[in-house]
């Protein structure tokens, strides 16, 4: 499940906010190890994927670098080509 959680600084269109939310919900998911969590914890499964999301964003906010920022496109191509190659 992790695997599918991807880089998200320096990127071309910036990151929105719905793709670190994606990635904090798949964290939650993988370390929880709930899909959808039960009622009884419906309540802390959302406070943490809020809070990681926060976090991240603040993170993300906060890095700096010199290189110049990846294209979303071309990094989609390289990973297709990847799993292609590993695949078939």
């Amino acid at each position: 499940m992790c695997r599918n959680i991807k880089p998200l600084f320096n990127f071309d269109p910036p990151t929105t906010e719905e793709e670190i939310r994606a990635a904090a919900l798949q964290f939650v998911r993988k370390i929880s190890g709930f899909q959808k969590p039960s009622q009884s914890n419906e309540k802390a499964f959302h406070q943490a994927v809020d809070d990681i999301t926060a976090v991240s964003a603040r993170l993300l906010d906060a890095l700096e670098t010199v290189a110049l920022p990846k294209n979303r496109e071309t990094e989609a191509l390289k990973a297709k080509a990847r799993a292609t190659a590993r695949f078939g």
